[in-house]
């Protein structure tokens, strides 16, 4: 039977087409509104950001991962800046918190902090003017300035950690520091003996100041020390980058520690013999190697000397 062709232009006119079948849902992403806390910051250990501006979340280290029969074994530090107070102390704080032995210092003449004006800073004597007194001093002169400038905060969080500002000319190395310990001094167990593996400046000129005194002194314990500088800029802001920077790298140096103390002997190792340090000086090069790539805007510097 023959087909009207009217009814064949008709079909198009009263056949519905069905609608394609909607896409699958595309897989859930790691990073969410809901995994970033007010700062930005991932809060899912399974998102990790690599940017060379930015050093966010990190693959935990292998120091972090890896157990080992001396992992709990530390190096003593060394944080050193111009006045002790911001730089140097938020390295100091970072590296106690994390069980790090340490003891921090100033090269500066005087400890100087911002006043009124670049032409009038508030100046105070090493070794003798504690944290608590330059913070009530502030408070009682300007609240308002010194809290806009971070000033009191800075020196709240330091008057927690040790005493007050010391000077490293000054430092007699080697000498019992049993006080800082008493009084309950934020790292200072460990450093009893008055001497550490490395020190960490923050300022090219501290590194200068440091190495030079070292030269000075003659290295009358002929007990080595590696010297870095991670220069950071003296605010608040790059001292918190800083600070995670150097405890970053001393984990590293803890690490290369712990192993080359197991291969050689704890008794050897504990007594600053070179022999017993020298596969750990020899791989210290390549930990900065390592660190500096993760961190390329905190330019560092290193050498070894001598106590």
């Amino acid at each position: 039977m023959a087909t009207d062709p009217r009814l064949a232009r008709l079909a198009p006119r009263t056949t519905t087409p069905q609608p394609p079948p909607p896409p699958p849902p595309p897989p859930q992403s790691a990073f969410t509104s809901s995994s970033l806390a007010l700062d930005g910051v991932s809060e899912n250990p399974a998102f990790t950001t690599t940017n060379n501006n930015i050093h966010t979340s990190k693959s935990p280290s292998p120091s972090t991962t890896t157990p080992s029969s001396s992992s709990s074994y530390k190096l003593r530090y060394c944080t050193v800046c111009a006045s002790n107070n911001n730089r140097s102390m938020e390295a100091h704080s970072r590296l106690s918190l994390s069980s790090n032995p340490v003891i921090s210092f100033g090269t500066g003449s005087l400890v100087r902090l911002p006043g009124p004006s670049i032409s009038q800073p508030q100046v105070y004597p090493f070794n003798t003017t504690s944290y608590a007194t330059m913070y009530e001093e502030l408070l009682a002169k300007d609240a308002r300035l010194y809290r806009y400038n971070g000033c009191l905060n800075m020196l709240e969080r330091n008057k927690h950690l040790k005493w007050g500002p010391e000077r490293f000319q000054d430092w007699v190395v080697g000498a019992p520091r049993l006080s800082q310990t008493e009084r309950g001094d934020k790292g200072a167990q460990g450093t009893e003996a008055g001497v550490v593996d490395v020190i960490f400046t923050c300022e090219e000129r501290c590194w200068d100041a440091v190495v030079d005194n070292l030269l000075d002194r003659g290295a009358p314990l002929n007990r080595p020390v590696h010297v870095f500088n991670v220069d950071i800029r003296d605010n608040h802001e790059e001292a918190l980058v800083g600070g995670g920077a150097i405890l970053e790298l001393a984990e590293a140096l803890n690490q290369a520690a712990s192993e080359e103390r197991d291969r050689t002997g704890s008794d050897a190792w504990d007594g600053g013999s070179g022999e017993a340090r020298r596969e750990f000086d020899e791989r210290v090069p390549d930990i900065l190697a390592e660190w500096q790539e993760r961190w390329p805007n905190l330019p560092a510097l290193w050498t070894l000397a001598w106590f």
